[in-house]
């Protein structure tokens, strides 16, 4: 294996982060496009509920087509879409914060402080304010 000297050295180097930084932009930019058809669907599923018919056909566009669907199979079908929807994007959200770090190490950037914090649950919040003494 050849060492690489200065200018092949320093290509290479920036090679590596060019591709990390493409991979996370890649990841942030799926992430928008989801979050985009979960807000569609979120409001397919509000004008769904709001419908005072609570049941019959509804007309659905698929792409380019328009199908007749019944009403509650509509909504069945959105709230799954919406659930693997909520999982592709916490599962880009994840593998974000790994790349991001990667690209921060060949960069030789330290580590983001706090990048990996979790939010606290309900139980976790409830414990909080007894030990501080506040009403939740």
């Amino acid at each position: 294996m050849e060492t690489l000297d200065g200018p092949e050295r320093a290509l290479a180097f920036l090679q590596e982060v060019e591709e990390k930084a493409e991979d996370v932009l890649g990841d942030r930019r799926q992430i928008v496009d989801l979050d985009m058809k979960r807000n569609q669907n979120r409001e397919a599923l509000r004008a769904l509920y709001q419908d005072p018919a609570s049941s019959g056909m509804v007309t659905v566009c698929f792409g380019n087509m328009f199908i007749k669907l019944p009403k509650n199979k509509t909504k069945d079908m959105i709230e799954q879409d919406q659930q693997r929807l909520n999982e592709e994007i916490n599962k880009l959200r994840g593998d974000l914060k790994v790349k991001v770090n990667q690209l921060f190490e060949a960069q030789g950037k330290p580590e983001l402080k706090g990048f990996n914090l979790n939010p606290l649950n309900p139980d976790e919040m409830k414990a909080i304010h007894k030990v501080l003494g506040e009403a939740p």
